[in-house]
């Protein structure tokens, strides 16, 4: 085998939806405000009973049953996280023991926003080297638990949920080689920290980096997979808001794509975002198997990570 492929993905949300008519209820703001800003209309939100290795297995287990493969098939479980409470078990151990994985390789990243990205590329890697057979990719968060649901400017962009791919070898690298990085120097334009931990973000400063040096990154991972903006069916970028979202995918230029658009619905789920709105593309065919698509995280740490991979 000489790749790397994704065989299947599934997501899952919480039942509880929260409105923006509902925000309106809990701080200044209004349906109008919030959805010209950030586009967001709704976002589903995890009750208290709901921790995040629990929306990562609902997940990871329709991510398998598409696939069709059992628990016992998978030797890799990776989890992209940054709202785990616990420290240890990690999130990964739990998903693996939620559905009876036999003695998996059990690892969590942080890289926030996108981790998921991270995750995916980190897989393709123990695939190809010939370090693990089938790999449990997941990206969960439960944003609500961070939140500072009396501060307007973060609560209304926040919602909770997940998102799985299996991955396993291939005879043709379906999963393309990942472009990633940092900007250390300005890790404070994102944050979750302090006791108890809260979200917080400079969020113009967030803003003027994603459209004005991402697109040229964007394009550069295309270029490593061998095509061009124009060569693409879909496009997943994070799901931060549609004022990012559109002109980030307009100076991509990736013309005849379906751009995912999911953060209308669901809101910023961090490391969630990416594998969500790419399984609901999947799910609704607006996408089909074997269209490259681009994935492509980016937020905390002013971390990015992007790979074009083939629709399963």
């Amino acid at each position: 085998m000489n790749g790397s492929r994704i065989a299947a993905v599934g997501h899952y949300q919480p039942a509880k939806v929260l409105t923006n008519e509902d925000l309106a209820d809990m701080v200044a703001t209004s349906d109008e405000w919030i959805t010209s800003r950030v586009g967001i209309r709704t976002r589903h939100i995890a009750g208290p009973d709901e921790p995040v290795d629990e929306l990562a297995s609902h997940a990871a287990a329709k991510a398998l049953a598409a696939a069709g493969l059992a628990p016992g098939d998978i030797d890799l479980v990776l989890v992209a996280t940054s709202t785990a409470i616990d420290r240890s078990p990690n999130m990964a151990a739990r998903v693996a023991a939620r559905l009876g994985i036999p003695s998996p390789a059990a690892m969590d990243l942080n890289v926030v926003c996108a981790g998921f990205t991270h995750a995916l590329a980190t897989a393709d890697h123990a695939v190809r080297a010939g370090a693990a057979t089938r790999a449990l990719v997941i990206g969960a968060d439960k944003m609500s638990d961070v939140t500072d649901w009396s501060d307007r400017t973060t609560c209304v962009l926040v919602g909770d949920g997940a998102g799985a791919a299996v991955v396993e070898a291939s005879q043709e690298a379906a999963i393309g080689p990942v472009l990633w990085g940092s900007v250390p120097e300005m890790g404070h334009a994102v944050r979750i920290e302090g006791q108890p931990a809260r979200f917080a973000q400079e969020g113009q400063s967030v803003y003027r980096w994603a459209t004005t040096q991402l697109p040229a990154i964007a394009r550069r991972t295309c270029e490593r997979a061998g095509l061009l903006p124009e060569d693409l069916a879909g496009v997943v970028l994070h799901q931060a808001n549609l004022r990012i979202i559109e002109p980030l995918a307009a100076k991509l230029g990736a013309v005849n794509a379906v751009v995912a658009r999911d953060v209308a619905e669901s809101g910023n789920t961090s490391a969630a975002s990416i594998p969500l709105a790419f399984s609901k593309l999947v799910e609704q065919g607006r996408i089909s198997s074997g269209d490259p698509v681009l994935l492509f995280g980016f937020g905390g740490n002013l971390s990015y990570a992007g790979q074009v991979v083939r629709c399963p």
